[in-house]
């Protein structure tokens, strides 16, 4: 790549800095890249412009009477972190630090682009050469560097999702495949009933020539042709009807099993995923995607698919039959196919996209239902009935407005296509009678013609209709697969390790990780050996939860690796590995059901015994008995029953029943008072004893049983050791006890007393 191939244009550059720019650049200077710098190093908002050349790195604040400039240097280095929401790039010369700027992490994109072509530039200027190394690979939409290795860009969002296509459903046919011989049998009583509803029709031909006909003209009517003739016609009419009842049972049956075999793999493959990817989705999308969108797939199968078949099927069968009787006015009877087929190429993409963006709108209004019926004990605390109200109406509006422009395409095609028929059939009407007249077929070619084309046509007709609601099918049937299509980003390992027995020895090393552009974790190293208890601590952000996020494996590593007894946790089965693990959130969760099968949630297969044992460990046990069924006692959706603390110590009671190698709680007291706290304290004593054990807290209390506490700030370790030890070094724990010591509102500390009493 040459220098030329970097310059951009200086219209590039924002407004505001442009003329100042301008007046700066030599007559032959280029801008290569620049930064548009949101605060200031005190970070308060202020805006500023860090600004490459393919000469010098320029810099400046608003409110800087002058401009600062570097000329590129072998020495000069620049380099970025981000942490909690800022971004910060530092210039050094190798000696000292020449300038640090301070920006918001919507501005990352721009400042890894910077720093990437800084780096090629000045590189380029050290070694002497007119022609640049050959260029990273950079992305295409934000321009930031990708790392070697990786093919996708990690700042930039996902791509686009692909517009839906009919070829969609064809990916149901893997669903499809365990019930072939079903769907053989379908189609072959779909084609034996198509032919026996086309069979009266071509009888009223004899019947008009041979009977009605000559005694019209005066001869006797003959009662035995008659008879014969219409028992035919009776005959296949109850064939027909015998056929295609058996046709619709058995393709029903088979598309209820289509879909709910859709419905449980969807399903099963929403649970495989990754925790990152429910971050970024709504629970009331992926409630319509695996309920109203399977349904209506469902339909498409049992019904609309199933009229479609035998609408192509009656289709051929009588242009077959017509072309056999007259081939000129079966002519004449085909004319409007290739007006109604262009019409439907035409509107079928239209539809298509209608149809999809529907089902987006329609995720917002289920949305709604899901977050307020939830919460809506928060709603009426707050007084928000009338907002959330105002809220589900514009969703509900906007699905309206979607709706209608969809029918207006909707309703202008049906009325065409109905025209375009009736065109047809008076077309063939006048051309029948023209070759009536002239003696080239007789009355009753021309009556079953008739009766053909209002089948044909009728058929016509609804294949039109079809198209509506084979695109909603399509546009469902999309948005299903792009939940089968996402690949986990905490994968199953391909040659997976079976550890006999878990001993639970925990190593970090060098762990870093980032969300999206924003980096979490970086650098670091932790040892927890078996049984160990670990306390974690530190100001909110600082990293706790999503350490214990990754030791879960809920997301994976960055860099680096975390052990579990010496092997790679990304190398472990998932379900086995956290089978070792027990969890109690910061923010409990219980599922609708009663008090037992919560706590049994994690042991489906305990003994009530081992439940109410489970249950006295966590000191729940008498306030449950309180309750009017104990431990039959509902505690409805989301445990609302219950107050907070007893919430708490049930999912405590879960967490223990499974009896894990490795026990961690998130903020697990936090939920409660300080006599139930106790209370919970006194049981947790005994059962961390030859556990490892990973506690986060805020109050310093709670961890005051703790054999090491990990300090964390800004996603890395700071400290680590005993409360006394460090204590004495006057570090980041230290200036975190002392602001709880200073908490007015009492929160309890570890005090000396505490712990010798403990002791």
């Amino acid at each position: 790549m040459t220098t030329e191939s970097l310059l951009l244009p200086l219209a590039n550059v924002p407004a505001q800095w442009r003329q100042d720019v301008e007046l700066l650049l030599t007559a032959d200077e280029k801008v290569i890249a620049w930064l548009e710098l949101d605060l200031d190093v005190s970070l308060h908002f202020s805006r500023g412009l860090v600004l490459a050349t393919d000469r010098r790195l320029l810099a400046r604040m608003a409110g800087d009477e002058g401009w600062q400039a570097w000329s590129y240097a072998a020495a000069l280095v620049l380099t970025h972190h981000d942490h909690a929401g800022v971004g910060s790039l530092e210039l050094a010369d190798g000696q000292r630090r020449l300038a640090i700027w301070r920006y918001t992490l919507a501005q990352n994109p721009q400042a890894l682009r910077l720093i990437n072509l800084f780096e090629q530039q000045r590189d380029a200027l050290v070694s002497g050469r007119t022609e640049q190394q050959e260029e990273a690979d950079v992305c295409p939409q934000c321009k930031a560097p990708i790392p070697q290795g990786q093919e996708t860009c990690a700042i930039c969002p996902e791509v686009k999702e692909a517009p839906p296509s009919t070829w969609a459903l064809f990916r149901l046919a893997r669903f499809a495949k365990p019930y072939k011989g079903s769907l053989l049998l379908g189609f072959l009583l779909t084609l034996a009933s198509t032919a026996a509803t086309l069979v009266p029709p071509y009888m009223t031909m004899p019947l008009m020539d041979n009977v009605l006909i000559p005694f019209q003209n005066g001869a006797p009517i003959n009662s035995h042709l008659a008879m014969l003739y219409l028992s035919g016609l009776l005959g296949s009419a109850m064939v027909a009807w015998v056929l295609g009842w058996a046709r619709t049972y058995i393709l029903a049956l088979v598309s209820e099993r289509i879909g709910a075999d859709l419905r449980t793999t969807t399903y099963e493959h929403l649970l495989r995923l990754s925790q990152e990817y429910f971050g970024g989705k709504r629970t009331g999308d992926l409630m319509a995607r695996i309920g109203s969108e399977t349904d209506r797939i469902c339909v498409f199968l049992s019904l609309h698919l199933l009229d479609f078949a035998i609408d192509v099927l009656m289709i051929i069968m009588t242009a077959a039959i017509l072309i056999s009787i007259n081939p000129w006015l079966a002519l004449v009877t085909l004319l409007p196919l290739p007006f109604i087929a262009w019409m439907i190429h035409v509107v079928r993409d239209r539809l298509r996209h209608g149809f999809e963006k529907i089902d987006r709108i329609w995720s917002e209004v289920t949305n709604v239902l899901a977050d307020t019926i939830p919460g809506i004990r928060v709603v009426k605390a707050f007084a928000q009935e009338k907002r959330e109200a105002a809220r589900f109406k514009e969703a509900n509006r906007h699905n309206l407005v979607v709706n209608d422009r969809v029918n207006k395409i909707w309703s202008l095609f049906t009325p065409t296509v109905t025209m375009l028929t009736e065109v047809g059939l008076l077309v063939v009407w006048a051309f029948g009678i023209w070759q009536v007249s002239n003696n080239q077929i007789t009355v009753g070619v021309l009556t079953a013609f008739l009766a053909y084309i209002s089948r044909f046509y009728t058929r016509l007709d609804s294949m039109s209709r079809i198209v509506s609601v084979t695109q909603k099918a399509a546009a469902g049937a999309k948005r299903i697969f792009d939940i089968l299509d996402h690949v986990s980003s905490v994968p199953e390992p391909a040659n997976p390790v079976h550890l006999p027995a878990v001993k639970g020895a925990i190593e970090l090393r060098n762990i870093g990780f980032r969300y999206g552009n924003r980096a979490v974790m970086r650098g670091v190293d932790l040892t927890i050996a078996p049984g160990e208890m670990i306390g974690l601590v530190g100001h909110s952000g600082s990293g706790k939860s999503t350490m214990v996020n990754l030791i879960c494996r809920f997301y994976d590593v960055s860099e680096g690796a975390i052990r579990l007894d010496g092997v790679d946790i990304r190398s472990l089965p998932i379900a086995e590995y956290r089978r070792n693990i027990g969890l109690v959130l910061q923010e409990p969760f219980l599922f609708f059901g009663t008090i037992a099968e919560n706590i049994a949630y994690g042991k489906p297969e305990a003994t009530r015994e081992e439940i109410i044992a489970a249950a006295r460990a966590a000191h729940a046990h008498e306030f449950i008995l309180r309750l009017p069924q104990g431990y039959d006692s509902l505690v409805g959706e989301r445990g609302q029953a219950l107050s907070g603390g007893e919430r708490q110590r049930i999912s405590i009671a879960r967490a223990l029943l499974i009896d894990p190698r490795i026990l961690i709680m998130d903020e697990a007291t936090s939920s409660v008072d300080t006599t139930t706290e106790k209370e919970i304290q006194k049981a947790l004593d005994n059962l961390v004893k030859g556990r490892t054990t990973i506690a986060i807290a805020h109050r310093l209390s709670t961890l005051r049983k703790a054999d090491r506490l990990v300090v964390l700030d800004r996603g890395q370790v700071v400290e680590v050791g005993h409360h006394e030890e460090l204590m004495a070094k006057q570090g980041a724990y230290y200036r975190l006890y002392q602001a709880q010591a200073r908490n007015p509102d009492g929160e309890a500390v570890i005090s000396d007393g505490d712990k010798e009493g403990g002791e």
